[in-house]
């Protein structure tokens, strides 16, 4: 569990709220329904108009990553790989399948039957750079669900907020309404650039972090296996894969 990423949106909305009661403000003043359902729903609907189902699935899968994170340890590859390799070396590839057998990671495990199929370095690193890439991709698109929903949400606070000073100008005959209405109005533009800005865009950021965390493992895979299938002393791959825990 990620807790700063928790301890950042308390943070975020209780400045918000604190801000509002320093001013003399109240929480009711920042509560309206009418406004809630315009930025929240219009929001979600332009995603939805844009959005794939199989992106949308998806996007809504890796939502979690940022309370918490999947789990990539870059020394454990090392020490995976090191160890394929010490294998590799004394018993030959077909030593390692076994270990193909066992191995729970499915893009770990087709570097390895690669290997043991007798592919030549250059034909492993393509194969895998591609499925990488496609991964990466994918990612990518379902992050992009949540940087357009970012891009949305003040556009339409500012139009509910439009919409309120609509219904404020029909009551320009009682003075009394006019300063509660126009606040309430713009309600609306709080609520669109918060969620965008204290919430959407951030958890696009960290998602993306997550995905480049995981497209940079899978390039210690594929250096590694690249050195593996070359016959690399494990001692010098270890050295070399050791670059990426920097």
């Amino acid at each position: 569990m990620d807790l700063l990423s928790i301890i950042g949106v308390i943070i975020g909305f209780a400045a918000i709220i604190g801000g509002n009661f320093i001013e003399g403000g109240s929480l009711s003043s920042l509560v309206n329904f009418p406004a809630a359902f315009i930025v929240f729903g219009g929001t979600i609907g332009a995603a939805l108009l844009q959005t794939p189902k199989e992106c949308l699935s998806r996007a809504l899968s890796i939502f979690p990553w940022v309370f918490n994170p999947p789990d990539v340890e870059f020394s454990q590859g090392v020490r995976k790989i090191t160890q394929w390799s010490e294998i590799a070396r004394k018993e030959g590839l077909l030593g390692l399948e076994r270990l193909a057998e066992e191995e729970k990671d499915p893009f770990a495990r087709k570097g390895l039957e690669l290997m043991i199929d007798g592919n030549t370095p250059e034909t492993i690193h393509r194969v895998l750079e591609a499925d990488m890439l496609l991964h990466e991709q994918q990612q990518m698109d379902a992050v992009r669900v949540y940087e357009s929903m970012g891009g949305y949400s003040p556009t339409i606070g500012i139009i509910g907020a439009v919409m309120g000073l609509i219904h404020v100008m029909r009551n320009l005959a009682d003075p009394e309404q006019l300063g509660p209405g126009i606040a309430v109005a713009f309600v609306a533009t709080i609520y669109g650039v918060a969620l965008a800005n204290l919430f959407l865009l951030p958890i696009a950021n960290k998602l993306r972090q997550c995905v480049d965390k995981q497209s940079r493992y899978r390039e210690l895979f594929i250096e590694g296996f690249m050195g593996v299938a070359d016959g690399e002393n494990p001692r010098a791959i270890e050295i070399k894969l050791n670059g990426y825990l920097r």
